[in-house]
């Protein structure tokens, strides 16, 4: 039954709970954010129904494939809601989808975003997209679009999440991938800066339910408050990788999320190879040694979590050490993880134990 005042005035959009003045306020704030994550080819204004991007401008490409990726950030968005830290959950945005997609050898090229919440607070929404825009600047990429849509009565006033999608380019023949894979390439490692955007399930679970910690803990081995840790913003490799690829013959590369390292690495291998990981070769960061030492084992750890590897890297033994001395001028921490070998079951493995740093 309408409501007798709502009856006299007639019923409005924002009476049901979505308030479009407050999303052209959102729009409006983050202007300068996504003005700054752009591309020479990006055409026309922001705002449009659609964004639009000139093709024709990459002309260095004799036979062009379009890559393209589509993510979320899973339940890291329950951190920075409880912490109402909303400036760095777009980095973990992008860093899930450009760095999906560099692994073909593809170059990012744009970015869309979608977010959904309960009710559209302009300040909140600008800076959940100035870290989007932050991270597609750090990718290379433009931030050609995106839609906010508020959802009241399906989501709590407070409560959104975000997804988005990218699309790039890798010329044809420069595809990357596992039929240029052979025994006795070496398998390299880049460091992750935590957990990035990967099993937080998981870690929610033990940090806040079975140990029954706050966000605002100090953790000693982490060295800030479990909030803080947990909010650490996914490394973004999208631009480290393609310097590898432009100067040396990388053969595949593996982006370490869901699943594990172990696992991730096997679906860039050809059939009847896999590759032998020294786990003495580094020392996961401290949070998940806490994770372990609050109960989770060490297999589940590996099968969760990326445990300290954010990006395999899969290149010709003579390409190790120049390839090592690329990624530490660009001051991304790197080593030797392993070896491709053959092996009829394809079972990549970790051997050895843990340095304990």
């Amino acid at each position: 039954m309408t409501r007798p005042d709502e009856a006299s005035r007639g019923v409005t959009y924002a009476a049901a709970g979505v308030d479009i003045d407050a999303a052209e306020r959102a729009v409006d704030l983050m202007r300068a954010s996504i003005a700054a994550a752009s591309r020479p080819e990006v055409v026309g204004e922001f705002g449009g129904f659609a964004g639009l991007f000139d093709a024709s401008a990459l002309r260095s490409y004799t036979r062009p494939l379009l890559a393209t990726s589509t993510d979320g950030v899973g339940t890291k968005v329950v951190i920075a809601q409880r912490m109402g830290v909303h400036g760095t959950i777009g980095r973990d945005l992008v860093g899930m989808l450009v760095d999906d997609l560099v692994v073909c050898g593809a170059q990012p090229l744009f970015v869309t975003d979608y977010i959904a919440c309960g009710r559209v607070e302009p300040e909140r929404i600008a800076s959940i997209v100035s870290g989007v825009a932050e991270g597609c600047r750090l990718a290379g990429a433009a931030l050609i679009g995106g839609e906010t849509a508020e959802h009241p009565g399906l989501m709590d006033p407070d409560e959104y999440d975000l997804a988005g999608a990218t699309t790039g380019v890798v010329e044809a023949a420069d595809v990357l991938g596992g039929h240029r894979v052979r025994p006795g390439d070496a398998v390299l490692a880049m460091a992750s800066s935590g957990l990035h955007a990967n099993g937080y399930s998981l870690a929610r679970r033990v940090f806040l339910d079975v140990a029954g910690w706050s966000l605002e803990r100090h953790v000693p081995e982490c060295g800030r408050t479990l909030g803080e840790e947990l909010l650490e913003p996914t490394r973004i490799y999208a631009q480290d990788c393609l310097a590898l690829t432009r100067a040396l013959d990388v053969h595949a590369m593996a982006h370490i999320t869901g699943g594990g390292l172990a696992a991730n690495l096997q679906r860039v291998l050809p059939q009847g190879s896999a590759a032998v990981l020294d786990r003495s070769t580094w020392t996961p960061p401290p949070v998940f040694r806490v994770l372990r030492d609050l109960g989770v084992t060490p297999g589940e750890l590996e099968r969760t979590f990326n445990i300290g590897v954010g990006m395999a890297v899969v290149l010709a033994e003579p390409d190790v050490e120049p390839a090592l001395r690329l990624l530490a001028s660009r001051h991304v921490p790197a080593w030797r993880i392993g070896t491709v070998v053959a092996d009829d079951q394809g079972a990549t493995r970790l051997v050895g134990t843990h340095h304990p740093g």
